[in-house]
Order: C-alpha cells, then sequence, then structure tokens
C-alpha cells in the first residue's frame, strides 16, 4: 500500500479485531450515580469529628491533648489544670457528643486549633499494661499486652470487639485506672 493509506491503521487494526469504531452510543453519559467512585475514586474517611478556634489564656505549652468523658470530665495527658482546658471542651461540647478525644495546638497568642474525633470507651478492670491489642481472624487469635504476645485473652474486650466485627483488631489504651479507649478495625 502507498504512502497514502485509504484505511487508517487504527481503524484496520479494529475492524480485524471485531470493534465497531463508530458506536452509536454516546461516550459520555452523564455524571456517575452518587456513591459510584468517579475519577478520583472514593473520598477518604474525616479523621476529625469537629474542628475549632478557641481562646485559652490560661493554657500552657504549645500542644495539649485531651479527653472528654460523657459526664464532662476530663482526663488530661500532661500535667495541667483542668480548668485550663476547659474554654475548649466548652466549644467542642456544642458539636461533638462526648466522650471524644481532642488535639490542641496553639496558633498565636491565646488562640488555639482544636479538633475532635469521638471515641470508645471500656471499663476493662481485669486487664494489665498500658495497651492491649486483641486480633482475631478466621478463627485465630493473638492477644499481647504492651506488645508482648500473651496467652489468654480480656473476655471483656473480646466481646466489645466481636459485636461490631467477625474479623477484626481491637487496641485498647489505658487513660486512667480500668477506663481504656478502644479502636476497632475490621480485617
Amino acid at each position: 500500500m502507498g504512502f497514502f493509506r485509504r484505511e487508517k491503521l487504527h481503524e484496520r487494526l479494529a475492524r480485524q479485531g471485531g470493534l465497531n469504531p463508530r458506536s452509536e452510543e454516546p461516550l459520555y453519559t452523564g455524571p456517575p450515580e452518587p456513591g459510584v467512585p468517579g475519577y478520583h475514586g472514593v473520598q477518604r474517611p474525616r479523621r476529625w469529628d469537629a474542628v475549632i478556634m478557641a481562646e485559652a489564656p490560661d493554657l500552657p505549652g504549645d500542644e495539649v491533648t485531651f479527653v472528654v468523658l460523657a459526664d464532662g470530665a476530663v482526663i488530661l495527658d500532661a500535667e495541667l489544670p483542668e480548668p485550663a482546658v476547659e474554654p475548649i471542651a466548652e466549644e467542642l461540647d456544642q458539636m461533638v457528643d462526648a466522650p471524644y478525644r481532642v488535639e490542641a495546638v496553639r496558633r498565636h497568642g491565646d488562640v488555639w486549633a482544636a479538633a475532635a474525633r469521638r471515641v470508645d470507651l471500656i471499663e476493662l478492670p481485669e486487664a494489665g499494661g498500658e495497651e492491649l491489642t486483641l486480633a482475631l481472624q478466621d478463627g485465630t487469635k493473638s492477644f499481647s499486652i504492651d506488645g508482648h504476645p500473651e496467652f489468654g485473652s480480656v473476655p471483656a474486650l473480646e466481646r466489645f470487639a466481636g459485636e461490631r466485627f467477625d474479623s477484626y483488631v481491637a487496641v485498647a489504651t489505658r487513660l486512667d485506672g480500668d477506663l481504656f479507649e478502644v479502636r476497632v478495625s475490621p480485617l
């Protein structure tokens, strides 16, 4: 065939491959259905349930984390007076149901940026250690205390996680006394 082909190469290859290059079907049929991932995929889950700016003049340092319990009590990660974080907790109480964990950073002067996310809390009086990890997958259970594998389990933690998923990883971190913050992720 000469330099000027009568049939373009891509058309000939499509014909030989059994494809119809001149389809009557429109290429664009409108936006995808709601909930169907588009070009950019599924959105990432939110990390925070609420984000605020608040003035806390009595709060020292540049960063603080704390947990607000359902009864309004505050468990601080650092040695701070509880009234110092009250302005931040009061603002967040209007947006998030307790219990929740707060991470706050000083922006300038007495103004703090704070973010909160709801947490699950559980009383585990029989638990030792600061962090418990329980995993269950295909009937195989593994349990560790502070990163060291242990035999046995904590029945209350196992029930708590088992109510949510069949296969899971549950990490319980001690907040105060027998009170633990629990994160359960499916496997």
